[in-house]
């Protein structure tokens, strides 16, 4: 069963749950958009909002939480790879940093567009 297709989906899936639980349990940025995708769902159901504002909110976190995770990785080989101090790391990880404040920017948008006729 383990060098089954199945087997090794399965054998993924639990790489990818360790993975978040790391990322959960060690990065304070991860954190801050945990409880923050906690409050906007708290707010959905308040609210109300339809299913598709639902499917916005949801994708909006998703690709927040989904980035930040992919910059904290970029940030790990990085350090790994060159730990000290060098110009061309550093670009890289202000890129990497750069496309988790577009899909911040993009989720506060997001956001705005659902729950501004709530409010007014």
């Amino acid at each position: 069963m383990q060098n089954s297709f199945l087997g090794k989906r399965i054998k993924a899936c639990g790489y990818a749950l360790k993975g978040a639980y790391i990322l959960i349990k060690t990065e304070p940025p991860i954190q801050v958009q945990i409880v923050i995708s906690i409050i906007m769902v708290a707010l959905g159901f308040y609210f109300e909002i339809t299913t598709a504002e639902w499917i916005f909110q949801t994708f909006a976190m998703g690709m927040v939480l989904s980035l930040e995770a992919a910059n904290t990785a970029i940030e790990e080989i990085a350090d790994f790879i060159h730990p000290d101090f060098h110009h061309k790391i550093g670009l890289i990880k202000d890129m990497a940093a750069g496309a988790v404040f577009f899909a911040a920017v993009t989720a506060v948008v997001v956001g705005f567009i659902i729950y501004i006729p709530y409010l007014f």
